[in-house]
């Protein structure tokens, strides 16, 4: 959805494992938001997502912020006004790992994205952990195989394996076999992110940010690469 020039925010695509030593641009994009985040537990909604607010209210305490917990776990919460107000004026907000399809069906087509767009257009940044950054992007990685499906598309031409050290990305071959024609695939590493800035430029942070890798057109890239 962006398109070349446009001001944004700032965008973070993280490979998981979020909220834990080595995610030091966490420190950062809290510095740049005030102190403050919104977590949405979405795609955790099946996994327990009071644990998933309580470690982001302990991780950004220790960075000298505060994380609050927005409970958006159903398509009908992110239908609610309350909800995407609270989204709408929020300067920075975070996306939970967890199941990418559950986040993808409950945000699609709902108020909570359209004020996740609109802040983030007006220059909010939104962050989103393994499931939170494949579902940001258009195309999305399919969880179930590695195929495609059509994401949220905050970025468009670009699509992100998380779990890159893990073993987790098992389906990465798949995924570059079947890439379409100019989409970046982006492998990302746990505690590591690929942060869009807001003139459009990209950049590797975290643990281990010496290993992201980016695909496109079957040809190893540069974070250059990666469509603005």
């Amino acid at each position: 959805m962006t398109a070349e020039g446009r001001v944004t925010g700032t965008l973070a695509l993280v490979g998981g494992a979020e909220w834990r030593p080595g995610c030091d641009f966490d420190a950062e994009l809290l510095a740049r938001a005030g102190g403050e985040v919104l977590v949405l537990p979405t795609a955790a909604a099946y996994e327990r997502p009071e644990r998933a607010v309580a470690t982001a209210q302990a991780w950004f305490a220790s960075l000298g912020g505060e994380a609050r917990g927005l409970m958006v776990l159903s398509h009908a919460d992110a239908c609610e006004e309350r909800y995407a107000s609270d989204v709408r004026s929020a300067g920075f907000v975070y996306l939970s790992g967890g199941s990418p399809l559950h986040l993808l069906s409950v945000l699609k087509g709902s108020l909570v994205l359209e004020a996740l767009e609109a802040a983030w257009r007006a220059g909010a940044i939104v962050a989103g952990s393994s499931a939170g950054a494949m579902v940001l992007c258009d195309p999305m990685v399919d969880p179930r195989g590695g195929a495609y499906t059509v994401g949220l598309g905050l970025v468009e031409q670009v699509a992100v394996v998380p779990h890159h050290d893990s073993g987790a990305s098992h389906h990465l071959w798949r995924t570059l076999e079947l890439a379409p024609a100019g989409v970046a695939v982006v492998a990302i590493p746990e505690r590591t992110a690929v942060i869009r800035e807001p003139d459009g430029k990209w950049r590797a942070a975290g643990a281990r940010q010496s290993e992201v890798t980016v695909q496109l057109d079957g040809e190893t890239r540069s974070l250059e690469a990666i469509p603005a």
